[in-house]
């Protein structure tokens, strides 16, 4: 069996299976400063840049200068992954491996924003996937739904491994693969932060369940807090100048539950669940939504102890900034006082 760190490494002729990790996003950073680095760098690479100015934000975030460059800085980082998968696919063709070889590109999560990265919005859920390989025809553009899990059966698939039963995971290239009429997608803590939130979402409907409603959107955390974009959003909210949609991100509370028309309302920023003309859609998802919880036997938010240990060791971590240590603990603070008044 090979195992290494580099497919050139293998006997001559020896299948592998080998995970490249690409920054992706990360290359633009957290600041003003670094989103125009890894713009300067692009432009260098490739020629030319994204313009702030020639960015059109969704309408939940508000054409605050540093978003915009945020934004063009994203843009820019997924035109320099496209050029580090193409060095990859010359490197394979190269050494005569491309023609053997089914090729996944994939992304972990959407862009890190307030209502991307760790939310259940699209912006945060919906995520590139193009497959390329010897047995698969190119052009091919397919909008069936899929899950990040049904990467793993189509990897067992692809080398010859049966799929258990067990898993929940499909083979989106088998004879028998049968469509899903729907995606779940759950999210729990983040770092210090606690949350516990699970959504359902259809070709035309999200459905999104908040089990902790009467906490905010935008909770303390010290990962996304420290981001330019979060701190303009802040100050913009501070000094009154967003709109009705953009406040959205700052309700002190959530709806139990949410309901978007996708088709109609693709930017999810009107709440049908208390419409009484989608009633019976909202009932209809959200029995859906019991059967799956039931189904794979989900057990929620974790234990009071399992959080005191991972928060012990998180606060290990970051000791040796003073700062941060100090808005850490604030936050894990608050965690508790919340959790204790049920909220």
């Amino acid at each position: 069996m090979y195992d290494g760190p580099d497919w050139g490494d293998r006997r001559p002729g020896q299948p592998f299976f080998a995970q490249v990790h690409l920054p992706g996003g990360k290359h633009r950073g957290r600041s003003l400063e670094s989103f125009w680095q890894i713009s300067d760098r692009v432009e260098k690479l490739l020629g030319s840049r994204t313009e702030p100015s020639r960015v059109k934000l969704p309408p939940y975030y508000p054409n605050d200068p540093v978003l915009l460059a945020d934004w063009a800085a994203y843009l820019d980082s997924v035109r320099l992954t496209d050029k580090f998968v193409g060095d990859v696919i010359g490197r394979l063709e190269e050494e005569g491996d491309l023609e053997d070889t089914v090729v996944l590109f994939m992304t972990d999560h959407g862009i890190s924003h307030a209502r991307g990265k760790q939310f259940l919005y699209d912006e945060g859920l919906h995520v590139p996937l193009v497959i390329a390989g010897p047995t698969i025809e190119p052009g091919q553009v397919r909008d069936d739904l899929v899950e990040h899990i049904d990467i793993a059966a189509l990897s067992l698939a692809l080398a010859g491994i049966e799929i258990p039963e067990r898993m929940h995971s499909r083979d989106l290239l088998g004879e028998d693969y049968e469509e899903r009429t729907a995606i779940f997608a759950a999210r729990d803590r983040c770092d210090e932060t606690v949350d516990y939130i699970r959504a359902l979402r259809t070709t035309r409907f999200k459905y999104i369940r908040n089990f902790l409603p009467d906490r905010p959107h935008l909770q303390p955390n010290l990962y996304k807090d420290g981001k330019s974009i979060l701190i303009a959003l802040r100050e913009a909210h501070a000094a009154g100048t967003l709109d009705e949609t953009q406040q959205l991100l700052f309700a002190p509370t959530r709806p139990g539950e949410e309901l978007y028309d996708l088709t109609a309302d693709p930017f999810e920023v009107r709440n049908l669940a208390g419409d009484p003309q989608h009633a019976a859609e909202l009932k209809k998802l959200r029995k859906r939504m019991d059967e799956w919880i039931e189904r794979t036997n989900d057990h929620g938010a974790e234990s009071e102890a399992m959080y005191d240990s991972d928060m012990a060791s998180y606060s290990a971590r970051v000791s040796a900034n003073p700062e941060s240590a100090a808005i850490l603990s604030r936050n894990i603070a608050l965690m508790r006082r919340w959790a204790a008044e049920g909220k």
